[in-house]
């Protein structure tokens, strides 16, 4: 089991900034990815970010490439989301999420958090 708890969603004007905070608990072992994730009003879920835990590659959607930067912190147990130049399309719940090592099945999320983007 793996816990995770998003924070850092806001109201922000286009062009402005966030950053998105994640903090995971319980049996961190069985973590092989983190990863961000969006859902918007009438849309499913997509693909924002990931970002293997023991080194890999990064990978990011091409409509948030070169605006959007995921890290983590290891010891503090927290995956970040830094979203730079943002756009009203980018207005979304956002979720992090844990990629099981052994099964490659995104099986633990947390909650969600608001991000929304005026024009």
């Amino acid at each position: 089991q793996v816990q995770l708890v998003e924070s850092g969603g806001d109201l922000v004007q286009a062009g402005g900034s966030l950053r998105l905070s994640c903090a995971y608990s319980g049996s961190i072992f069985l973590i092989g990815a983190l990863g961000w994730y969006r859902q918007a009003p009438g849309k499913q879920r997509e693909l924002v970010a990931t970002i293997p835990v023991r080194g890999g590659s990064i990978t990011y959607a091409d409509s948030v490439k070169g605006r959007f930067t995921i890290s983590r912190d290891n010891p503090k147990n927290t995956v970040y989301l830094e979203m730079n130049s943002l756009k009203p399309e980018d207005t979304s719940v956002y979720y992090c999420a844990v990629q099981d090592r052994l099964s490659g099945r995104w099986d633990y999320w947390g909650q969600g958090t608001q991000v929304t983007v005026s024009s």
